[in-house]
């Protein structure tokens, strides 16, 4: 991290709009997506671009059964931070896109083939891309501090 730095795997001082629990709360899914294998797990800051939420995360699973495991992952994580699940989930019956609405941050999962379709990233190119990686570790400690 450089100097001036805020936290969140290196963002600068323009991303201290996104808080500290939905950082640890975005973090985790953005893990337990990883952690079961999801593909090109990609975070993106949308709030300067749209009022309704401030980050994306968009991941990928191989099949209707990943996207389903992915999507159960993820929620669990996301509930073990704050106890908090999504408000709503839409697209679970086909399971080829499915988005899990925290209110702070929507998380995108796709199977491949919609993902390549419908191409958020290149959709949303103007947000920036969150480095979340490194950040995961520093996401279990935020919660206790608040």
């Amino acid at each position: 991290m450089t100097e001036g730095d805020t936290g969140l795997g290196g963002m600068g001082d323009e991303a201290a709009e996104i808080s500290p629990s939905t950082t640890a709360r975005l973090l985790a899914a953005a893990g337990a997506a990883a952690d079961k294998k999801g593909q090109d797990v990609v975070v993106l800051e949308v709030g300067p671009i749209m009022a309704i939420t401030e980050a994306f995360v968009i991941v990928s699973g191989t099949s209707a059964r990943h996207v389903r495991t992915l999507v159960e992952e993820v929620e669990r994580a996301v509930k073990q931070v704050d106890g908090q699940g999504p408000a709503s989930v839409e697209g679970l019956g086909d399971a080829t896109w499915v988005l899990l609405d925290f209110g702070d941050f929507v998380v995108h999962v796709f199977d491949s083939e919609k993902r390549r379709f419908y191409g958020l990233e290149r959709l949303w190119a103007d947000a920036r891309t969150i480095p979340w990686e490194d950040s995961v570790e520093r996401a279990v400690e935020v919660p206790q501090l608040l």
